[in-house]
């Protein structure tokens, strides 16, 4: 299954949130790494045809996706970023609910939808109401929704933004469970979400493509520009000031040791390392501040 984006642009008035972007996706996982606002929401939104383009168009296997119908949204499966949930119903109930509107069968439904929730941890749990559920539980039944089709093209939206490391690590285990034999693309700012299970990287800002392809690949531009150095702690503060700093971790004897990016070195003593993908995301978006309760366009 091949899955094209061919020039796609969207515009809201004179915004441009997704501006001549132009790629191609096939079975794996991909990540869409990129800040809040730079387009990765409506990209998605897209892509599940919840919103049209302004220009552009998205084919499968060669066939434009706007005139496959019902053929194409069978294929997909999404998580929003906000996924919406009745307070009062049960998981099972959820499922059931969205099984309906997904159009399965009801011999199929019941049995898809203890699978699912046995798959993502909530089996002793499918009777509760989802108003006790953790913000973790949540997402976990999120994607269970999301997998109710067996579909072939899962999008996740910001699956993990507001969930402890504990359940980070677990929901990036379900997402690697459940990519085999299909298309994933999972949208974050958080790039220890995708540096680990994204076979292929996407790195996106201000509505455009800006680099692809696997970590070593696309942080290979940042070799010899990552340095790492130790000092006392009151100097490592006013270096930070002057440099991008992506790590600072202080020392039992009292010394700070600074991770900093830089194409020169920054002071005598310090020392290359070796880049990795948060060291990259640093460099190019270094002047941005990150707000987590930004809306995502």
């Amino acid at each position: 299954m091949k899955l094209q984006i061919h020039n796609l642009t969207k515009k809201y008035g004179t915004k441009t949130a997704v501006d001549h972007m132009s790629f191609t996706v096939e079975n794996g996982v991909y990540g869409l790494l990129g800040a809040n606002g730079a387009g990765k929401t409506t990209l998605m939104r897209l892509i599940c045809g919840i919103q049209r383009p302004t220009a552009g168009k998205i084919t499968l296997d060669g066939q434009e996706v706007s005139g496959m119908g019902e053929e194409y949204c069978a294929l997909l499966g999404y998580l929003p970023q906000n996924c919406a949930f009745y307070p009062d119903f049960t998981a099972l109930d959820f499922l059931l609910y969205v099984c309906a509107l997904k159009g399965i069968e009801a011999k199929n439904a019941g049995k898809r939808s203890r699978l699912l929730l046995r798959e993502v941890g909530l089996e002793k749990e499918q009777k509760q109401k989802i108003k006790t559920f953790s913000g973790g539980m949540k997402q976990r039944l999120g994607i269970a929704q999301a997998m109710l089709n067996n579909p072939g093209i899962l999008i996740l939206d910001e699956p993990t933004a507001g969930l402890d490391p504990r359940e980070r690590i677990r929901f990036r285990n379900l997402i690697s469970a459940f990519s085999k034999n299909r298309i994933v693309i999972l949208s974050t700012h958080i790039v220890s979400d995708i540096e680990f299970i994204a076979g292929e990287i996407m790195m996106m800002k201000n509505g455009r493509l800006l680099k692809t392809g696997c970590t070593g690949e696309i942080t290979a531009e940042m070799l010899g520009k990552v340095w790492e150095c130790t000092l006392p702690t009151v100097q490592a503060e006013k270096l930070a000031v002057k440099y991008p700093v992506s790590n600072m971790r202080n020392t039992e004897d009292g010394n700070t040791v600074l991770r900093i990016i830089s194409p020169q070195k920054p002071l005598d003593g310090a020392k290359t390392v070796q880049p990795n993908l948060e060291d990259l995301y640093l460099n190019y978006f270094k002047e941005e501040k990150r707000d987590e309760t930004a809306f995502e366009i």
